[in-house]
This record gives C-alpha cells, structure tokens and sequence, in this order.
C-alpha cells in the first residue's frame, strides 16, 4: 500500500524543534518508517487561484513530506474562521464558543477542495489515502469527486460530541454527509464513535449496522483506534535528556522541593484555569505544602488571533500572578508559568524531573502528553499521573488519579495526594500504565489502521455499487470565475 497521509500542518521533526500538538508527534516517526507521503500546509500562503497546487517535497527517513502553500484568500476563513472558531468548539463541547460566518465555511470547503486537486499528483494504481482531524472533514468527498476510489481514511484527533452540541455547527449536516465519503473513520473512544454512529441514524436517518453506516457512498465503518505513542524510545530521550542544561538547571533549582508539571496548548479545552484554582486551593487547604510543592506550567501559545484565545491568555497569566501574589514568598515562587514551547528531547526530562504530571483537561480526544509523561519516568521512581477523565487517555490509563476538572476542591486534595504517595503504591501504579503502553503503541496504532483500511476496500470491492442519491452539500457554481458553492 502507498500511503498518503494528509494533515493541517505538517512537521521537520528537527530534535530541538517545539512540537505544536500530539498529532505532529505522533505521525512523525510513523511517516519516517513506513515510506509515507505526509501532505499538509507549508504555513504559508499564495494568491492568486492557484489551479496547479505548489509543493515544497523533502525527505524525511523512508518517507517524504510535501508542504504546500494555500490559497491566501481562503486560509483565514478555514483555520480561524471555520476549523477553530466552529468545529473545535462544538468538538470539544463548547458551543457557547461556536462562532462562524457563511464565507467561513466557504473558505473551509474551498481548501478541502484545494487539498483534494494537490493530492492528484500523490495518488497511483495502489495508494491509499489517510485524512487526519477536523481541518479536511469533506476531504474524502471532494477526492471521490474528482474520481478517486482508492481507499480513504480518516481519523479524528478531537472528541466527537453528543448529537445535541454538534448539531450547533452551521452547515452540520452537509459535513457529516460528505464524511460518509471515507471507507473507514477512526476515533480515539468508544464513546466519540458511538455519538457519531447516532447522529447518522438519527439525524440523517441511515442505515447503521454494527459499525457499518449505508449512505450514497456504499459502506462506511465507525471504529475505535486509541492513539499511541513509543513508550521504549520516550524513555530513552527521558534517560539522555538528565544532562540536558535546560533540565539540569530545573533540578538545581528546586533545592529539594517536590514538582509538579503540566504541558498544554494554551487553550480553553485544556483546561488551564481550573488546575491553577486547584493548586491555588491546594496551597490553602495545606499550607505545610508550601515551600515544599510547586507547579512548572508551560503553556504554549496558540491561535492567538482569536477571540477566545486571546482572552484566554491575559486570563490564565493573571491568575498566575494572584496566585504567586498571594503564596510565595521572597525566595520561592509556587507557579513557574511559561509561554513557550520545547521539543520531545527537552520535555522528556523536564517531565521525568517533576514527581507529579497533572494532565486536567476539559475535554480531550486522548491527551499523549499524560501518556508521555507516564513513558518518561523513572522506573526505580516513578511521579504519578494526576488525569482528567474526560481526557480520553483515561480510558487506557486507569491506574492514574482520575479528576473531575470542574471539581476544584476533588482536584486540589488529589494532587495532595499524589505529592505524598509512599514508593510502593507509586510503582505499582505506574507499572500497571506502562504495561498499557507497551501494549497500545503508535506503531500498533499504524497498523491497526491501515490494516482496517485495507479490509474496508476490499469489501467495497465485494459489494454491488449503492444507487446514487441527491448530494446534502452545497451545489456546484455553474461558472467557472465565481465561488465553487454558493
């Protein structure tokens, strides 16, 4: 199979280079090793219409990246606009947050449509195509409409919602009816499966057979596929990473004290806000903790032009403020709050320094950073993992300490707790999660994937074509010059 792996953003993967989220990291090594074609956006922008999509085309390992330069005129509308003040939102359960205008969603199917041309060149007798995450929701239909029927996946890195919250998207039907052009659609928890497999049947009143939604398309199969990550090589970089200056500095200025760390996207879904009233709570609830127990928080930012995030940001920085106002001392700082990011190698130590990872998000499709932290432990003395349970990660690492984020008090007691825990306890728990990790890698995660791929395609193969029925999706212009959906 020559795969095609197709995402927003694509990464270098350069060692010192800051990883943005868990998606670059994740499909890096897999691209280096597989022979994959990784397809994505240069971070830059043309004008003009572009009909003969630009791709900047490297090495990397046995793969390949392909960076491409998008449509200047559509870009805003389809990052900002559309994917991350429509779709994030109602992804992660935030509808409040919805906020989207008809040349947003124009903008987003216009650069689908883009992808879709530049993925031509890419595509041969034996390709296989892999979408990934919210960005290229209608990808696999605008492929099929350019006559492609190779196989085509796609994975969500996100939730997916309850009927209710994803119902608040403008133009929610006409998506989900050009999903159904993919053979396979992956998901991180049953529970994001099954809230998709509902609204097929309930909203859009399909067929839905065990897994299986019958559309116009034929057979498309909802399945479950937790992402992973490389436990053994996270723990190498982890051991390596101790004499790094950035991670040896950290050690010598705790003077003995115990740390607790959390890395994030500086983003509403994360979380952020409740975790600081938390250890703010926790300093106040056990002042015998202060001096002895403070947080590294490294928060990076993201998407700052909008609106949610820039008000994130001044808020999260002034609660750090009050907070240190209120606990520290001339000589010790509670919260050390940073706005920057670091690479694997780096991060790797700074999590094995800390004897707490506090991973409390909202909401999260997985969350590799709690599995990451876990993998970068010391094994004679591991940290313990302090999780929301609504990270998805939950799922699989069930022996770390579950949090309900919107319980302050339950998570400021927790993380007590965790500071204190006796040796004995802490292996035992930390056994139990690594086991998991060995057993759910990135690599199992490629597999399983493309394996199911490859099964959907042959039975679409086996099956007798679906008739055709009247497209959901907005109708083609009938001009050549003017907008494509109108």
């Amino acid at each position: 199979m020559n795969l095609v792996v197709v995402s927003n953003r694509v990464s270098r993967g350069k060692p010192n280079e800051p990883m943005t989220g868990g998606l670059a990291a994740a499909l890096l090594p897999i691209v280096e090793k597989s022979g994959a074609i990784w397809v994505g956006s240069s971070g830059r922008v043309r004008d003009g219409n572009l009909k003969e999509p630009f791709a900047e085309i490297e090495a990397l390992g046995t793969g390949a990246l392909a960076m491409l330069d998008l449509p200047a005129a559509h870009y805003g509308g389809y990052y900002e606009g559309f994917a991350n003040s429509a779709l994030w939102p109602a992804l992660h359960s935030r509808a409040d947050l919805i906020r989207a205008t008809q040349e947003d969603y124009l903008s987003y199917r216009e650069v689908n449509a883009f992808m879709a041309r530049a993925l031509l060149r890419f595509r041969k007798t034996d390709s296989a195509f892999w979408i990934q995450d919210y960005h290229f929701l209608a990808l696999g239909a605008e492929l099929r409409d350019l006559g492609v029927t190779q196989p085509i996946g796609f994975f969500l890195h996100t939730p997916w919602p309850a009927r209710s919250v994803i119902g608040g998207v403008p133009h929610h039907r006409e998506l989900i009816e050009a999903m159904l052009a993919y053979d396979l659609i992956g998901f991180q928890t049953e529970e994001d499966c099954e809230n998709f497999l509902s609204y097929a049947q309930s909203d859009l009143g399909l067929v839905v057979h065990d897994g299986v939604v019958i559309s116009r398309y034929g057979r498309t199969r909802a399945a479950v596929f937790p992402i992973g990550i490389d436990p053994q090589q996270f723990a190498q970089l982890a051991a390596k990473a101790s004499t790094h200056p950035d991670v040896s500095r950290l050690r010598r200025s705790l003077n003995g004290e115990k740390l607790a760390i959390g890395v994030d996207r500086l983003d509403y879904s994360k979380g952020l806000i409740n975790r600081i009233k938390a250890f703010d709570r926790m300093w106040t609830l056990h002042p015998q903790l202060s001096r002895t127990a403070s947080l590294l928080q490294i928060a990076t930012p993201s998407r700052g032009a909008i609106e949610a995030y820039g008000n994130l940001q001044s808020e999260v920085a002034k609660l750090v403020s009050d907070v240190n106002g209120v606990h520290g001392e001339v000589d010790w700082t509670p919260i050390r709050y940073l706005n920057k990011g670091y690479g694997q190698a780096v991060l790797a130590g700074l999590y094995r320094a800390a004897q707490v990872g506090v991973v409390t998000p909202l909401q999260d499709g997985m969350n590799l950073v709690a599995k990451e932290y876990v993998a970068a432990q010391n094994p004679v003395d591991p940290g313990v993992l302090v999780l929301s349970k609504f990270a998805g990660a939950a799922n699989e690492l069930d022996t770390a300490l579950l949090v309900n984020p919107h319980d302050i008090d339950g998570m400021a007691r927790t993380i007590a707790v965790a500071l204190s825990m006796p040796l004995t306890e802490r292996r035992m728990r930390w056994e139990a999660m690594m086991a998991k990790l060995r057993g759910h890698t990135i690599q199992q995660w490629f597999a399983d994937f493309t394996d199911a791929l490859h099964e959907c395609q042959l039975d679409r193969e086996a099956l007798a074509p679906v008739v055709s029925e009247p497209a959901l999706w907005p109708l083609r212009s009938a001009t050549n010059g003017g907008a494509r959906y109108h």
